[in-house]
């Protein structure tokens, strides 16, 4: 088996800068070629995109619901906030008394009339069908997996981690979970800002805000828990790079 490469052959005379072609020999009569395209991206990368299937789809949206209700429920049992309007909503929840299943759907709303200008129906319904279904499943958690003793660190740096992952996939699937990603997302793509790093100039605005309800040393732990979880979005969901 052998490997041939060219490099620098452009692909268009837009801002794209080159894409390279390797072709591997598998066997006698029998090559594959592969495309490896660099940065920056240009909207031309969508001619090359392999789209996901619906089953696919279906898979991916199933999977961020159970990882990011988990991720939340975790942060909620041991009393901290993340970033978000998931953060806002457990800040709301602690300061109300309300249940934070419900503030999570209330809270964003507005947002979706931003998706629905910004990202079309299908995507804001998509996204709508995801929040509606975390919040249950958040709230369902309790009877499912009762939680006593669960150590704050933990709690904090696990729920977080999950929620990141949870917001990647959907994310690659053509949804969001609403509010901050949603405007992270438009920002990106409008931009080309890293959703990563908006949402967590947004997510400090609200982890300093619950000074005013949760003890210091909770709201730092939860400040670092929010780092962990857009660190996870900044590093890999990067314009261009995943074309599915």
């Amino acid at each position: 088996m052998g490997t041939s490469c060219l490099v620098n052959a452009p692909l268009t005379s837009g801002n794209v800068t080159h894409i390279s072609h390797c072709r591997i020999l598998l066997g006698p009569g029998t090559t594959h070629t592969m495309r490896a395209v660099s940065e920056p991206y240009a909207d031309s990368l969508e001619s090359i995109r392999i789209p996901h299937t619906w089953v696919e789809d279906a898979l991916g949206y199933v999977t961020s619901i159970v990882v990011t209700s988990l991720g939340l429920y975790l942060i909620q049992s041991v009393g901290a906030v993340t970033g978000g309007t998931a953060g806002l909503s457990l800040l709301v929840s602690y300061w109300t008394g309300l249940p934070f299943e419900v503030l999570f759907v209330l809270v964003n709303l507005p947002f979706f009339g931003l998706a629905l200008s910004k990202k079309g129906l299908g995507f804001t319904v998509r996204s709508l069908g995801c929040v509606i279904a975390v919040s249950a499943m958040t709230h369902g958690l309790g009877d499912l997996l009762p939680l006593e003793g669960l150590d704050t660190v933990y709690g904090v740096v696990a729920g977080n981690l999950l929620v990141g992952l949870g917001l990647l996939v959907i994310f690659r699937h053509g949804a969001s979970m609403g509010g901050f990603n949603v405007l992270a997302l438009v920002l990106q793509e409008r931009l080309n800002l890293r959703a990563g790093y908006v949402q967590m100039g947004l997510d400090v605005a609200v982890v300093l805000l619950a000074l005013a309800v949760v003890a210091p040393v909770t709201v730092l732990l939860s400040a670092v828990g929010a780092i962990v979880l857009n660190i996870i979005l900044a590093f890999n969901h990067r314009p261009g790079r995943y074309l599915a």
